[in-house]
């Protein structure tokens, strides 16, 4: 049996496969487009849609994962894009510098006016494990392999370090201010696991 579902914009398959004497249900995506459920001879297509529904955030990871990995050689990611490295000689870890401080502080400044929230400065480094901070002091520092990501996520990150002015922690009063000004910020925080 088979059924189409729509996945952020694009169509993907589901095929559902009866085995007898089946305990468990399982879930694979096979192919950017294929979605396969394993399951007895009772799960219905109800039952199947259902389990979709239920599993979307994972289907969503997954097809990103899927996507993320399909990345050649000579090619690298500026903001959600793949691009052709251009040169010979090209320092990607420069490039992501360069360009972080030509776009984020545009970036930085129009969100901490849309929040009405001030910071103290702006630095950039090149982190192995995270996207942002917010010191003490109000200073938001930022990773450059930003640069990668869609636009969006740039934005949701510079959100949730502004968000900290106000709550230094992550607590539910912070992920409400966050919320109030990213409110799809989930999904962001989606693709932002994808990319790495």
């Amino acid at each position: 049996m088979k059924f189409e579902i729509e996945v952020n914009y694009k169509k993907l398959n589901v095929e559902l496969v009866h085995r007898k004497n089946m305990r468990h249900t399982y879930l694979r995506l096979l192919k950017h487009d294929l979605l396969q459920i394993k399951a007895n001879k009772f799960f219905t297509l109800d039952d199947a849609k259902n389990l979709v529904n239920k599993k979307l955030p994972w289907i969503e990871k997954s097809l990103l994962k899927i996507e993320v990995s399909k990345l050649d050689k000579n090619q690298f990611y500026f903001l959600g894009e793949k691009e052709d490295i251009f040169e010979d000689k090209f320092n990607l870890v420069e490039y992501y510098r360069q360009t972080a401080k030509e776009i984020i502080p545009l970036l930085v400044e129009k969100h901490s006016n849309i929040m009405g929230l001030e910071y103290t400065g702006l630095k950039f480094r090149n982190n192995k494990r995270t996207w942002g901070s917010c010191s003490y002091r109000n200073s938001i520092c930022l990773n450059i392999n930003l640069m990668k990501f869609p636009k969006s996520v740039i934005e949701y990150v510079i959100i949730h370090e502004l968000a900290h002015i106000v709550h230094k922690n992550h607590s539910k009063k912070f992920w409400e201010l966050v919320a109030k000004f990213c409110p799809n910020y989930k999904e962001e925080e989606l693709l932002l696991k994808s990319f790495l």
